[in-house]
């Protein structure tokens, strides 16, 4: 969280002073050259200017899920809040109002505090929110209870597609499991930007093969194993040495089979990841799994 002051507040005492809070749920949001959020930052000054106020500080949340993350738990809202304490300012603005959250059994109450503690908060798009009647109330809390309702849409969309890409081959992001490499293959998504897939790779997966011969046929636990690759100069994706639990990662992997995952579940088969065959993986007595009849003699 950063904030800017661009006056005190005592600079020009006739005019009201707002102070502004600008906020992204993921850093990916933030512009890159200029490390801000220029569009609602944009949008707040010239909203102010047109109501001749003076905008003392501007508070910054990069990264910060307003579902996710309680405003107990946002510095932004905590300073805002003892700021409002000691008279520093008579107006939030933001760009929206799910900029100051979207948890529906929370930011309502978190607006009415600053309403109650003789802050105005103003939206650029939705005007200001008040609280003279029952009407009001019940508008505010309805308003974040449709903002909490599309952040859980918009979540279950992003999973359904992530699980989706997953299931085609897709490298969705996070850590490449040893025996697997990411190469392109033309795929554009829907920006038109090449995405990468999942792809057997042909030393590593050698390798692969080897650690299940070791353990079943020559009885070596996970420790050998680890000097073994060592020895022999080996890397893990990051570079670093093998260990013990590396290792009984490497083992204990599904996509070995065949079966793409994500964190969550476990996704179709996909033949082309298959490294070794279901025998050897519960000969390794790691996992008892149903495996289609087709599959149960095929092996690389």
């Amino acid at each position: 969280m950063k904030n800017t002051n661009i006056v005190s507040s005592n600079t020009v005492a006739h005019k009201p002073i707002a102070y502004c809070l600008y906020r992204v749920s993921t850093v990916g949001q933030v512009d890159k050259v200029k490390n801000d959020i220029p569009m609602q930052k944009e949008e707040c000054r010239e909203f102010a200017a047109r109501h001749d106020w003076i905008i003392g500080k501007e508070f910054l949340e990069k990264g910060v899920s307003g579902f996710k993350v309680s405003a107990e738990n946002r510095d932004a809202i905590q300073e805002l809040k003892i700021a409002a304490i000691k008279g520093e300012f008579q107006i939030l603005l933001v760009f929206m109002f799910d900029r100051i959250g979207r948890i529906d059994d929370e930011t309502p109450f978190v607006v009415e505090w600053f309403v109650k503690h003789g802050i105005q908060v103003w939206s650029t798009q939705e005007g200001e929110q008040r609280f003279e009647n029952h009407v009001d109330k019940l508008m505010n809390y309805i308003r974040f209870w449709q903002a909490s309702g599309e952040s859980e849409k918009t979540s279950i969309r992003i999973k359904t597609r992530m699980q989706q890409l997953t299931a085609e081959g897709v490298y969705t992001g996070g850590p490449v499991p040893f025996g697997y490499c990411t190469v392109r293959n033309g795929r554009l998504n829907k920006k038109g930007r090449e995405v990468l897939d999942i792809a057997v790779e042909p030393r590593e997966s050698e390798w692969v093969k080897k650690l299940y011969k070791l353990t079943i046929n020559e009885g070596w636990g996970s420790y050998k194993l680890a000097m073994y690759l060592n020895d022999n100069g080996m890397r893990t994706h990051g570079g670093a040495k093998f260990q013990s639990e590396s290792v009984i990662r490497i083992l204990r992997n599904k996509m070995n089979l065949g079966y793409a995952r994500n964190s969550e579940q476990e996704l179709p088969y996909l033949p082309h990841l298959q490294i070794i065959d279901e025998i050897t993986f519960e000969r390794r007595g790691l996992f008892s799994i149903s495996v289609p009849k087709a599959l149960r003699t095929s092996g690389r």
